[in-house]
């Protein structure tokens, strides 16, 4: 399985949330995949899995010796950290804990690991029953046991932490005015999807902790990240505004085509709203559906309604027939708009069912000349005739969102597909609000359009 492959797939079997390891960088330290696994620490570990198990049903609520010794095993025997840089009770300095005023609360770690004297990462560990990503029962203060583990990295200013209760492992990267990092891994998936396990050793172990360049430790490679996901968001934004360029040409290219009769009583204003919210139906599409948030497994679903599969489906159409031939097919967008209808209204079949969402976002009648309707229409009692969108723009709309034309060392370009489930809240906002300020005009005469060297864009606070 090659790099590019092993991350796509890493993606889909653990949690993230926030920052996380970006592809290039992943490349870059992993140019050949992840280290191979042995069988027989596998098994070895799989043993001491299966003990920890049987003895957490006596005692969930409590951290007892089982779980403790199960989780030292993961540290010393996969992870391979030395037993005395890993420090507890007593030995844990002072100054790693953290008084919150404001809930009176103390942050401490069960656990530091330490480097020469100085702590590399900070644990916590709750008892089996305890979830990382929930809030203790014995507390009033609303922050999960990852979120305090966030704030006690920021105060303590070490940028890595763990959360376990033996089950998941969080890891939590925190540094001050960055986003925050969230990675799950999950100790049952590792015997059976090990290429969980292979990352969890490959992220943490002693050699990727201590023995790697300083640009290569996890800390580094994070940060590194971040700047990566910097251009992700600023190429994905400008690329999304190429699309709604590109969409709003085809809206009134079909217009003039029509006599003028497709637009006509439609503000220029609607016309520019819903081309900005047909782009960001499908951003939230791709973000669901990589997270299997939408039926993407049902074959109904996949063949007929799914967004991330069109794109492909398109292309093959396009490599074995010719671009020019989509222009004479026009079935793509009415089946983005029969997949918005899903998602707001559901689909009740016995071979396909999705819950009704609602929501404004989806709303069909929000922009029903995009349907072929009055502005004044409902969508469940008034016909639809879409908008005739040929099926190559669709392919180009959805290869402007997929796919991020990169730069890569040597000054040339890459075509990158985007993985939405490693995009934060964060950046599509950052790619929603740089369409905010845009709109479209009728022109009344002929105007001249220059295509020239791509310029920087200023952002608040850079300059004028």
């Amino acid at each position: 399985m090659s790099a590019a492959s092993e991350y796509a797939e890493l993606l889909k079997l653990i949690e993230v949330s926030g920052p996380f390891i970006s592809f290039p960088v992943f490349k870059e330290v992993f140019p050949q995949g992840l280290l191979k696994d042995s069988s027989d620490l596998t098994r070895e570990l799989r043993e001491l899995y299966e003990e920890w198990r049987e003895a957490r049903k006596q005692s969930p609520g409590v951290v007892g010796p089982a779980e403790r010794e199960w989780i030292r095993a993961v540290f010393t025997v996969l992870l391979e950290w030395p037993a005395d840089y890993i420090a507890e009770h007593n030995a844990i300095p002072q100054n790693l804990s953290y008084f919150v005023a404001q809930h009176h609360e103390t942050l401490r770690p069960d656990l530091v690991l330490f480097e020469g004297g100085s702590p590399r990462l900070l644990i916590t560990v709750v008892p089996p029953s305890q979830q990382p990503d929930r809030r203790p029962a014995s507390t009033t203060w609303n922050a999960s046991c990852a979120a305090r583990m966030a704030e006690l990295l920021h105060a303590t200013r070490i940028p890595l932490g763990l959360v376990t209760n033996g089950e998941r492992f969080t890891l939590v990267y925190a540094e001050p005015g960055q986003p925050t990092g969230f990675a799950d891994f999950r100790a049952e998936l590792w015997f059976e999807e090990r290429l969980t396990l292979r990352a969890f050793r490959d992220f943490l172990s002693a050699s990727a902790l201590f023995n790697r360049p300083p640009e290569q430790t996890l800390g580094a490679l994070y940060r590194r990240s971040l700047e990566n996901q910097q251009e992700v968001s600023t190429t994905l934004g400008r690329q999304v505004r190429r699309a709604v360029e590109m969409f709003v040409a085809a809206l009134d290219r079909a217009d003039r085509e029509n006599n003028g009769n497709l637009l006509r009583g439609v503000p220029e204003e609607l016309v520019y709203e819903a081309a900005l919210t047909l782009m960001m139906r499908l951003v939230f599409l791709f973000f669901a559906e990589e997270r299997d948030l939408l039926p993407v497994s049902n074959l109904i679903y996949h063949d007929n309604y799914a967004v991330s599969t069109l794109h492909d489906q398109l292309r093959e159409a396009a490599d074995r027939l010719g671009e020019e031939v989509l222009e004479r097919r026009y079935d793509a967008f009415p089946r983005l708009l029969a997949t918005f209808r899903a998602v707001h209204g559901g689909i009740n079949h016995d071979l396909a069912a999705l819950p009704a969402y609602g929501g404004e976002l989806f709303d069909p009648d929000r922009f029903p000349f995009l349907e072929g309707r009055k502005l004044d229409t409902h969508w469940q009692t008034t016909g639809a005739e879409p908008f005739p969108i040929h099926n190559r723009t669709v392919l180009h709309l959805l290869q402007a969102l997929q796919f991020l034309e990169m730069k890569v060392p040597g000054g040339g370009r890459e075509n990158r597909r985007l993985s939405f489930r490693a995009l934060d809240i964060e950046q599509i906002g950052h790619v929603y609000e740089g369409l905010l300020d845009h709109t479209v005009r009728r022109a009344a005469e002929i105007v001249l359009g220059l295509d020239g060297k791509e310029q920087p864009e200023n952002h608040p606070g850079e300059g004028s």
